[in-house]
This record gives structure tokens, sequence and C-alpha cells, in this order.
């Protein structure tokens, strides 16, 4: 009966090569693209549903729902936005679907126009129409400092 010792370093080198396939598992799955969809635009089966000149926005929200609190509503138009990013290790997300629904209204909430536009149209939607006039633009910042310390009424600062 011969009896087989093993030597301490077996089981380091067994777990070792035990290790190894798992760690290049990991490796690799750790460099694989992500991908985070965000948005809702309804399918195209909905939007062929819509008559431009008859729908309303009543019959549209009933239809295909309003956009969501993150997307744009204004009165003259629904916008409704998708895109899916692609999230690739140490690089930038990089946006590669997108897609945007605009469905705009008349004076009277009746459906003027449905267009719809994809990352490759390059199309830029306006999200906002305000514009806010400063009458600070021209001065810097220590400027409008000085300016305002003439304006300082000591008197009502002591009581």
């Amino acid at each position: 009966m011969s009896t087989r010792r093993h030597s301490p370093l077996s089981l380091p080198r067994t777990l070792a090569r035990l290790a190894a396939p798992l760690l290049l598992a990991a490796v690799l799955t750790a460099c694989a693209a992500t991908y985070d969809n965000h948005g809702f635009v309804p399918p195209p089966e909905e939007l062929e549903q819509i008559l431009v000149g008859v729908d309303t926005r009543g019959t549209i929200e009933e239809t295909i729902g309003r956009p969501a609190a993150s997307g744009v509503l204004r009165d003259e138009a629904w916008i409704y936005t998708a895109y899916r990013v692609r999230n690739y290790t140490y690089q930038a997300p990089q946006v590669i679907e997108r897609d945007v629904v605009a469905i705009s209204f008349d004076a009277d909430g009746v459906v003027s126009n449905v267009e719809r536009f994809g990352l490759e149209d390059g199309q830029l939607v306006q999200l906002s129409r305000r514009v806010t006039e400063s009458s600070v633009r021209d001065l810097g910042f220590f400027r409008q400092l000085m300016r305002n310390l003439g304006r300082v009424d000591l008197g009502a600062l002591g009581n």
C-alpha cells in the first residue's frame, strides 16, 4: 500500500488553475457594452391611426397618452422621445438610437401634423422658446458687486 503525499504547493496551484478561467471570464464580461433605454415613443401602428385635421388633444391623449412628465409638453406640439445609449468601459456614453415624434396642434387643438425623426435625420428639436433678457450680461462679477455697494442703506442696517 502506497500513500501519496501532496506537496504544500499543490493546493494553491490547483486553485490557481480553477480560478484562471473564472478570472478570464470576469474580465471579458467587464469589457462588454451595456445599453440603457430611455423615453417612450408610440408604436407606428398607433401613429398611423392619428388623423390630421380630425383628431384633437383629447383623442390623442386617449389613444396614445400624453408625453411623460419628463418629456416635453407645449401648447402647439406634443413631443415624444426615446433613445438608446451604449456604455462601454471607460468611453463616454454614446446615443446609438434616437426616435422623436412631434404631434403639432393648431390654435383649436386639432392635429395639424405628425412628424417622426431618427438619429440619422440629425434634426434639432427646440425644447424651449423662453428667452431671458439679462441686464447684467456685459458686467463682470466684481463690477456688479461694486455697483451694488452704493445702493446699501446703512440706516436700514442699523435698525
